[in-house]
């Protein structure tokens, strides 16, 4: 089973390979354009981590808001139950390591 660090590690790094890709020109050009097009619209590194700490924050804030008013709305309580997607880059110790 992936790891949340390892897959906010995952999605971060294949930023930077989809834009090695695009700059290599040993490769084919639709290989390069088609790398180009996805990064269009892939998150940035700071948009990961941005999403990983409001993941963290919405966790706290909801054990809080348990702890204080009691049960949560089934709604709210699923969130707390679920594991987070993504995680805050002070969360990723092995941020910059290259993956095997």
């Amino acid at each position: 089973m992936t790891m949340v660090h390892e897959r906010t590690r995952s999605v971060v790094q294949t930023r930077d390979f989809l834009r090695d890709l695009s700059r290599d020109s040993s490769l084919p050009e639709s290989i390069r354009l088609q790398a180009e097009r996805l990064l269009r619209h892939y998150p940035k590194a700071a948009d990961i981590w941005l999403a990983g700490r409001l993941e963290e924050r919405r966790r706290e804030e909801l054990s809080l808001l348990a702890d204080k008013h009691g049960p949560l709305h089934p709604a709210l309580g699923c969130w707390l139950a679920a594991d987070p997607l993504f995680c805050d880059e002070s969360s990723n110790s092995s941020s910059t390591t290259e993956i095997d």
